[in-house]
């Protein structure tokens, strides 16, 4: 009750002003009394006690009213704070939405940085894994080498017998021969062999009696019953390489290149393979659509075969590409359109995996070649003793239709190859002046020099092969895939 009184008294005093005036007395019984006078502005003397307390009640009436009204400016003010704090609040987001930006920016940059850097990290896995692959093929070559060398001791042995025997004999062209390989030999010991990489034995031995024909002890076949086909001729002329597409790995330091003679669908007279020969286990075959893509070297497809292939002496022909299987005998016919072998067939006697090579080594003792007339495969035997063996082959089931035991000594020459139905071989693999030497022709069983002049513009040549369609020679040359013009005169 004092309290209410108090703040009568108080609101009272800011009404009025300073006119009114409080008092403080004790009263008989010893209580403190309070009191305060107000100055009338409208009565001239005091009213009763009942008009006092209706002066009291309008001044609490009053009170109230503007305690109200501060609790309505405070529900304002309020207001207008949580207004503020929103305002500041979307400043803080704008804020925030912001610095979430440059850091969503930062984020984005990093993730960018760790792509380049996780395809850094993929190519320099993929160059070590070519390294390792390149090191592989290295060690395998390294192998081979080992062999081909024991190979050529063995080689240099027999022909060391073999002089002695003709010795023996006093053959007059003989004792030549021998003269010429025996000063052969003193040249191979003279050889580091172990520097010798990739089978890249020197010709001045391999090809010291390519001058010579085999004489005695051989007779010549009978002459073909096939009659040539129209059209055909005798080679006189071969025109300087042309250069197409050169490997850029060690596996192409040989191998083949083919187009199809007889395409059938869906492959094209454009259509080309490719297969690279370095590898102790040769499955890939490389499927061009063109010529363009041969040269960007973008193959279209990748063959790999069911059976590993042995050196450079495949073909394609008709649909099908024919190979000799790895260290055997055996030949295989590869549908590439179904993707299967069709045919497989051993070639009677036939030498192997370096019994019978050409003199560039690479254990060439088993050539196929197509020409104007057909397949053919061109090889030799222990009974023909290291001469030529050339054999028509049915392209559907690969048995042979005729065969023809050259005079020509297998090892003495670079390479072969087959033009309508004649044998024509090559005198060096490396010499930038080597020729075309001799041809055997199938039609009489005859064979005869030749001066050709046959360029071996990058000096290790490890494939030879003619397609009767554009009439021209592929060859391989030192990771290089050239082709030559040619010129044919009737016979």
């Amino acid at each position: 009750m004092l309290v209410t009184w108090l703040i009568s008294v108080w609101m009272a005093w800011g009404t009025l002003g300073s006119n009114v005036h409080f008092h403080k007395n004790n009263n008989q019984d010893g209580r403190c009394i309070y009191s305060f006078t107000v100055p009338s502005k409208n009565e001239d003397s005091c009213t009763g006690f009942s008009e006092v307390l209706i002066t009291i009640q309008d001044l609490q009436r009053e009170s109230k009213a503007q305690q109200l009204q501060l609790e309505s400016t405070r529900t304002h003010l309020g207001l207008l704070e949580n207004q503020v704090n929103q305002l500041q609040g979307s400043q803080l987001r704008r804020t925030s939405l912001s610095t979430v930006g440059l850091l969503q920016r930062e984020v984005e940059s990093l993730k960018r940085e760790q792509a380049e850097r996780d395809i850094h990290i993929s190519s320099l896995e993929s160059t070590i894994n070519d390294l390792f692959q390149d090191k592989s093929a290295l060690e395998e070559e390294k192998k081979w080498l080992e062999e081909e060398k024991n190979e050529l001791k063995k080689r240099l042995e027999k022909s060391v017998e073999e002089v002695a025997q003709l010795r023996v004999s006093n053959c007059p062209q003989t004792r030549e021969a021998s003269s010429e390989l025996l000063q052969g030999s003193q040249e191979v010991s003279k050889w580091d062999t172990e520097n010798l990489g990739y089978q890249e034995l020197r010709s001045e031995f391999a090809e010291v009696s390519s001058s010579h024909l085999i004489e005695g002890g051989i007779s010549p076949s009978p002459p073909s019953i096939e009659a040539e086909e129209p059209g055909c001729g005798t080679l006189v002329w071969v025109g300087a390489p042309v250069t197409f597409h050169k490997a850029d790995t060690i596996t192409g330091k040989y191998g083949v290149w083919m187009k199809d003679p007889q395409p059938v669908s869906p492959y094209t007279n454009g259509t080309i393979w490719r297969v690279d020969t370095v590898s102790a286990d040769v499955r890939h075959v490389f499927e061009y659509d063109d010529l363009d893509e041969f040269v960007k070297g973008y193959p279209s497809k990748v063959h790999v075969l069911p059976r590993s292939m042995e050196s450079t002496g495949a073909v394609v022909y008709r649909g099908f590409l024919y190979f000799q299987r790895h260290k055997s005998r055996i030949l295989v016919k590869y549908d590439l359109k179904n993707e299967a072998i069709a045919v497989q067939k051993e070639l009677p006697d036939a030498g192997y995996h370096g019994q019978f090579p050409y003199s560039w080594g690479g254990y060439t003792d088993i050539d196929l070649a197509v020409d104007e007339i057909g397949l053919w495969v061109i090889y030799s035997t222990e009974n023909a003793k290291g001469a030529i063996v050339l054999s028509k082959l049915d392209p559907e089931t690969l048995k042979i239709s005729q065969t023809w035991r050259t005079n020509i000594y297998k090892q003495s020459v670079a390479n072969s190859f087959m033009i309508c139905g004649s044998l024509y071989t090559i005198s060096s693999y490396s010499s930038p002046e080597a020729t075309v030497n001799f041809i055997y022709r199938t039609s009489t069983g005859t064979s005869a020099p030749l001066k050709i002049h046959f360029e071996n513009r990058y000096r290790y040549t490890s494939m030879v092969d003619y397609n009767p369609t554009e009439k021209k020679i592929m060859a391989w040359d030192n990771f290089n895939m050239v082709a030559y013009n040619i010129r044919l005169s009737k016979i």
